[in-house]
């Protein structure tokens, strides 16, 4: 069986428990545990060592890991104590600890399908989600590895950046959104979910005979976007834009009257209108701190706008006059922005460059419209920024999806809507 290696946790020290006995070039250890940086090497229990590799004695044992950093950069980013099957190695990162857990790539499904929606979601949802987390992970790891983690291009008039796993030279894949949340055995409580990974077991999603590059995102706002929007400038024929709703048509809202009648409206789709009892299945605990993720709102002076751009984007624009929106993909999300200000003037792209320039943490996505309003009684210009969905779109939109499986629809009809022209196949044909 293929294992994997997770990176789970960075930190200068880190404190860990030991559920059960592990091995240590075949000492036993078990309880309280410490490893630091001393040195340039890492120090545990007195000696120091260039690597660590601690091993399960039984399969029952488990580590518990202090403090792991979760939602990095993102509204929800918190610390939480979690514990992991497997094998524990720490090894030596930029001066730092990193914390690496190798296990099977069906554990590791288990965890990530408990940790991006909650445990107790819809079988067919959670069989949904198993086979597009898995395609996406061997899509991965089929890839040639390229050490640039954001790509792009720059000039004095633009700035266009996209992000990707390909920055993990270390281990394969990241604990957290950057790739796929793995939060350990701490939240795979719900039989269901080893359920969905046993009887979908190696099975992936496929196209043209290649393993699909299966991405998600937390809600469309009623339009999947195409994967050029928001990565390379290639598409991919499964990862196409097409409404969340019954009829799957083809829609396009790269014109800047219809992005804006459908951002300013709230047409139903899969993942519009749903009702509570339903998230409360499909979002964790944090997740459901976000309410507004159809549609949504923000409002900056232009004063908080000038400091905010300033302050996340690294380029003084003074006072900033205008927010012009160049180009927009299909589903309404800009993939080129103008920002004009007092000092200077930049176009940036892609979408999460734009939302990150836009926001503390992120922008819930770059698909709205902005307009201008001035207070009466301050005469302070104010910037509001209305928008829809909540991340990419790209793909299988996971409100949508839950729906989908409360409505009564198969995993294989929901696979279907989401990655038109795809079928599914075993990893190991």
């Amino acid at each position: 069986m293929r294992t994997i290696d997770v990176g789970i946790l960075l930190s200068e020290q880190i404190n860990f428990d030991f559920i059960g006995e592990y091995l240590l070039d075949g000492v036993a250890f078990s309880g309280q545990c410490t490893v630091a940086v001393d040195g340039g090497r890492i120090l545990f229990n007195g000696a120091h060592y260039e690597r660590l590799q601690f091993v399960p004695s039984g399969g029952d044992s488990s580590f518990l890991l202090h403090d792991v950093v979760i939602g990095v950069n993102f509204h929800w980013q918190r610390c939480e104590n979690q514990r992991f099957c497997g094998e524990l190695i720490f090894i030596l990162e930029s001066g730092r600890l990193r914390a690496v857990n190798r296990l099977s790539v069906e554990e590791y499904l288990v965890s990530v399908i408990s940790s991006e929606m909650s445990a107790t979601s819809s079988l067919e949802l959670l069989k949904a989600h198993t086979i597009i987390s898995r395609s996406w992970l061997y899509a991965q790891l089929g890839r040639k590895k390229c050490t640039e983690a954001v790509k792009g291009w720059s000039s004095d008039e633009e700035i266009v950046r996209w992000y990707d796993r390909d920055d993990h030279t270390l281990f394969d894949f990241c604990a957290d959104d950057h790739c796929q949340r793995y939060q350990g055995i701490t939240r795979a409580a719900n039989p269901n979910v080893r359920r969905a990974v046993q009887e979908t077991a190696d099975i992936v999603l496929k196209y043209d005979g290649n393993v699909c590059d299966a991405r998600f995102s937390k809600c469309c706002g009623g339009v999947t976007e195409r994967f050029s929007a928001c990565w390379e400038n290639e598409d991919k024929p499964y990862l196409v834009p097409l409404r969340d709703d019954v009829s799957e048509q083809p829609i396009e809202l790269c014109d800047e009257a219809a992005a804006r009648a459908w951002i300013e409206s709230q047409p139903d789709a899969f993942c519009s209108n749903v009702d509570k009892a339903v998230l409360s299945q499909v979002l964790n605990g944090y997740d459901c701190e976000t309410a507004d993720f159809y549609r949504w709102r923000v409002r900056y002076s232009q004063k908080e706008l000038s400091e905010l751009v300033a302050r996340r984007s690294g380029i003084d624009f003074g006072t900033i006059y205008e927010l012009l929106p160049l180009e927009r993909a299909a589903s309404g999300r800009i993939v080129r922005l103008k920002i004009l200000g007092e000092k200077a003037t930049r176009i940036i792209g892609k979408e999460l460059e734009i939302r990150r320039s836009l926001s503390e943490s992120h922008l819930y996505s770059s698909a709205f419209v902005v307009d201008k309003e001035l207070d009466g009684e301050s005469q302070e210009s104010y910037f509001v920024i209305k928008g829809a969905g909540w991340g990419h779109g790209v793909g299988l939109c996971q409100i949508g999806a839950a729906v989908m499986g409360e409505k009564g629809y198969s995993y294989e009809e929901i696979l279907s809507h989401y990655y038109p022209g795809s079928y599914l196949e075993s990893v190991l044909v």
